[in-house]
């Protein structure tokens, strides 16, 4: 029995994977996101063009996405992804929650037999201003992607060897 169980501790190195290389996305010099094998990538490369897919392998400083090879170095602009927090999501909800206050105000006016100038308090008026006002800035300065260069730099951290 003990023989068997020395095989096996034996024989797991050999069915094991060692750790992969990885991509690191750095701003001013710290962490930001990193990417390895199977993490999907969307990126613009320096000659203008957009691509989207799943890495597949990372080797000898080599990006291989659909089949694709790149160097990392080819890569200008890395997407960014929202994945629990979308800004253009949230702008779009609180604009459509203000513009409902607004309609909500003059219904219950309407409904209360009031004159039209007295459908709207301040209270209300404020608050659907925000929330409107609020959408649009957080639409408008969601930023789709991190320009690499200047603040943000992409490091490959090749672990092991190949």
């Amino acid at each position: 029995m003990r023989r068997i169980i020395i095989l096996i501790f034996c024989i797991i190195p050999f069915l094991s994977r060692a750790q992969n290389n990885v991509l690191v996305l750095e701003k001013n010099g710290m962490h930001v996101k990193s990417y390895t094998v199977g993490d999907p990538l969307t990126f613009e490369t320096i000659y203008g063009q957009w691509f989207v897919g799943t890495i597949e392998d990372l080797r000898h400083d080599t990006v291989y996405i659909s089949g694709q090879a790149f160097s990392y170095k080819e890569i200008a602009a890395v997407s960014r992804d929202h994945a629990s927090w979308n800004p253009k999501v949230w702008g779009s909800t609180a604009i459509v929650i203000g513009a409902g206050v607004g309609v909500l105000g003059a219904v219950n006016g309407g409904i209360r037999g009031d004159k039209a100038s007295q459908w709207y308090t301040t209270s209300g008026i404020v608050l659907g201003s925000a929330l409107i006002g609020g959408g649009i800035i957080l639409i408008a300065t969601a930023k789709k992607y991190y320009t690499l260069g200047g603040r943000f730099q992409l490091q490959y951290l090749q672990v092991g060897r190949r």
